[in-house]
């Protein structure tokens, strides 16, 4: 007679306890060595009694000069200490452009625009296909150059529209913050397919009459992920510069981009990118650490441009017919899939808890030296954020990361929705998400947020954010105020037009 079967361990232990056993052991571990030496001594302090304390107190011969030397050397460490150590970077408060509901483009205005403006019925339907496969609701906007037809396509259009959404934010931060423009000490501006001259930063310089000595940059043509290449770029001068304010500004202007030729690759844009900006005011002052809603803790930056493929991936140029427009490569996703892997491999370190950085080192030098064929850990990046803001590009990019992350449909919520109501707004895309998550009332103080980011060059950026003070609802001049109440929505895989 066969011994009966053994139990199958899945099912008589339940692995998920098992893991936050260890989560919490590892994670702990050095509360758990300390507390039996706290016990130790102090079961040796009752033991010894006051008489045998006050004669080994007395048994201390501390004379004057070795008292204040000892204080000399605390206070000059714990000097140096504080001069080295990084300023604190707040993030006071942001605002973001909500276009008004003329700039609305539903479906059915946007393929009927196309058939007006395009030679070729199979660009059309190609576009067609695109939409209805985008996760992109009725409600998201083009500015009012693209609503012409032809669309108009100028140097004055596309400064209408900067403007429209620059000083719109600004106008709206100034009046949340109650800042005033010569409080501002730095001003970065990040646009990637439009860069005149005078500069955009310019433009906000001569319209607030800002400061003659105000630290003013324009950086252009660094894609979707230039919103957190500005971030950093105004945490290192916030560093540099003690006691200062500085205001950022991210958007795209999308008038010059519209591609009016029939390049699939290059019809990409036309479907996905609608208008949006945001204004971001960030401090070091000690001072506004009380009422600043975040604090910066860190910026991760990967660069792939090394590699031709990644370079060329997102590639503005001309077609054959001489029409200009950006084309998106095939490769993309792979390339995307890459550049994450990297930046993940700097930022884990930072930011994982001990326990899951302990299974990623085992797993590795498991691969290494027993089983090279052994799944690689993909380490559980839930236990180090609460929230997270992955740039609404695309569907396929929300998607990649929510499988390659694991993580659950609520994690990936903000972003879904940003795409539908807004659309990809580029650089902007990850502020309108993390208001997504502001007015759905669901981040208190002491929360994570990881912002991540992709742009052309080929680039992967990171943010962490840790939420300084909960915040509870939309404001009123939330971009989501008279929405929210229908989010989520349930978006199809097909949605047939």
């Amino acid at each position: 007679m066969p011994p009966p079967p053994l139990p199958e361990f899945s099912n008589s232990v339940k692995l998920k306890y098992v893991k936050l056993g260890y989560q919490y052991l590892v994670n702990h571990f050095l509360t758990f060595l300390l507390i039996p030496i706290i016990a130790a001594v102090a079961l040796e302090v009752v033991r010894l009694g006051p008489e045998e304390l006050l004669r080994l107190w007395r048994s201390l011969q501390l004379d004057l000069v070795q008292i204040l030397c000892s204080a000399f050397l605390i206070i000059f460490i714990s000097t140096v200490y504080f001069m080295k150590k990084p300023r604190p970077i707040y993030l006071v408060d942001y605002a973001l452009y909500k276009p008004p509901v003329t700039c609305r483009v539903p479906f059915a205005t946007f393929m009927e625009h196309s058939r007006l403006n395009m030679s070729e019925t199979k660009s059309v339907d190609f576009q067609m296909r695109i939409l209805e496969r985008s996760g992109l609701g009725e409600e998201t906007c083009l500015p009012p150059a693209n609503h012409y037809i032809p669309p108009r396509i100028s140097m004055e259009a596309s400064r209408e529209e900067a403007e429209l959404v620059m000083f719109s934010a600004v106008d709206t931060l100034m009046k949340k913050t109650k800042t005033k423009p010569k409080d501002f000490d730095v001003l970065i501006v990040n646009c990637s397919m439009f860069s005149p001259t005078p500069s955009l930063s310019a433009m906000i310089v001569n319209k607030y009459k800002m400061r003659s000595n105000i630290r003013s940059y324009n950086l252009s043509g660094m894609g979707c992920s230039a919103g957190l290449i500005s971030i950093d770029l105004a945490r290192d001068l916030l560093q540099a510069h003690p006691n200062s304010l500085a205001l950022v500004i991210s958007l795209e202007v999308i008038t010059p981009s519209y591609y009016m030729g029939n390049q699939r690759a290059m019809l990409l844009p036309n479907c996905l990118f609608r208008m949006g900006g945001a204004a971001i005011l960030l401090s070091n002052r000690r001072r506004d650490q009380w009422r600043a809603k975040y604090n910066l803790v860190h910026v991760v930056r990967t660069h792939k441009g090394a590699d031709d493929k990644a370079f060329r991936c997102v590639y503005e140029e001309e077609d054959q017919e001489g029409y200009k427009g950006v084309s998106l490569s095939k490769d993309l996703m792979a390339i995307a899939g890459e550049a994450l892997k990297s930046n993940i491999t700097t930022i884990g370190p930072l930011v994982l808890p001990a326990s899951e950085q302990l299974l990623f080192l085992f797993t590795l030098i498991g691969r290494k030296l027993i089983n090279p064929k052994w799944k690689p850990y993909i380490p559980d990046f839930k236990q180090a954020f609460e929230h997270f803001c992955i740039h609404a590009g695309g569907r396929a990019v929300i998607d990649e990361l929510q499988k390659n992350l694991q993580l659950s449909a609520e994690h990936v919520e903000a972003s879904r929705m940003t795409l539908h109501r807004f659309g990809n707004t580029s650089s902007s895309s990850l502020w309108y998400e993390l208001n997504y998550i502001e007015a759905k009332g669901r981040m208190k103080k002491g929360t994570r947020v990881w912002q991540i980011a992709f742009g052309s060059g080929f680039k992967c950026n990171s943010a962490v954010w840790k939420c300084n003070r909960t915040v509870s609802g939309p404001g009123s001049d939330s971009p989501w105020g008279d929405c929210i109440h229908r989010y989520p929505v349930h978006i199809p895989d097909v949605l047939k037009l």
